[in-house]
């Protein structure tokens, strides 16, 4: 029988089998707390890859939605600028035409003038062209001398200047009616012209100078409003690109973490499960 208070090597056995189970209980503490904590970290990074990818989701809308909204108001940026430039080019072909049209009646004016001045000249001298036939024809009553091949060519030359002066009459008459087509013409094209400015105007916001230094005078206006929602669409799809790419980055960023989280997890719970095993066993 064993003296007391001494250990015998079966006392010895317990004692190494005792503290060898609590050793690895103490292990299998600490791994489960992994475990626990690996599963934590694996839900939060789940949460936030599911929040994540949702939000991306929401993200791919938004920069669908802008995308779309930048083309349209790209498309009504250009229908702008060309219909500014056709009201330009028409303002500015109008202004010639009125210009030329004036040109045309101050010529036509003018050109009537010298007509006019003519047909006096033309008169005076059939005037005097047939008071010489007079004479002539009473100087031939009193002196046979006198050529009748000149009376002939002096009576031709009153009925030349008689015809010129009619002629010359057609072509004042002429010259009246195109100056007063000029006058219809020009009125149009006045309030054409009045029409051409109005719009590039109504267009462009853009007024005659008004200003001491003569600078113009700009309001809003339809081309600037629709240069302005390009710019705000364009801002904006800038904008939700750039928040679809960092999201992108975060999620890739939380699906690498979550991967990670992941693997780890199955590396403890099968670290656990054997330890537990040999634990059992022992």
């Amino acid at each position: 029988m064993a003296t007391p208070g001494i250990y015998t090597p079966l006392s010895r056995l317990s004692v190494s089998r005792y503290g060898i189970t609590e050793k690895k209980k103490e292990e299998l503490d600490l791994l489960t707390i992994e475990v626990i904590d690996t599963q934590h970290d694996v839900d939060q990074f789940t949460a936030i890859v599911t929040s994540l990818t949702a939000k991306l989701a929401n993200f791919q809308s938004y920069l669908t939605t802008a995308d779309n909204n930048r083309s349209v108001a790209y498309t009504n940026k250009l229908l702008i600028d060309q219909m500014v430039q056709s009201a330009l080019d028409l303002r500015n072909n109008s202004s010639i035409a009125f210009d030329e049209m004036g040109q045309a009646d101050l010529k036509t004016k003018s050109l009537a003038k010298s007509i006019n001045l003519v047909i006096n000249k033309l008169i005076y001298s059939a005037e005097m062209i047939d008071k010489l036939s007079n004479l002539l024809i009473r100087k031939k009553a009193l002196n046979p001398l006198i050529s009748d091949d000149l009376i002939t060519m002096v009576g031709t030359a009153g009925k030349d200047a008689n015809n010129a002066v009619a002629l010359t009459l057609v072509a004042l008459n002429a010259t009246f009616a195109s100056m007063a087509s000029n006058m219809e013409s020009e009125s149009a094209l006045a309030l054409e012209n009045s029409q051409a400015i109005a719009l590039y105007q109504m267009l462009t916001g853009i007024f005659p100078p008004k200003t001491d230094d003569g600078t113009e005078v700009i309001i809003p206006s339809l081309q600037s409003y629709l240069h302005t929602a390009y710019n705000t669409a364009k801002t904006n799809y800038e904008q939700t690109e750039a928040a679809f790419k960092i999201t992108t980055n975060q999620l890739n960023e939380a699906k690498t973490n979550l991967n990670k989280a992941q693997v780890k997890l199955r590396s403890l719970q099968s670290g656990f499960a054997a330890a537990n095993a040999a634990a059992l066993a022992s």
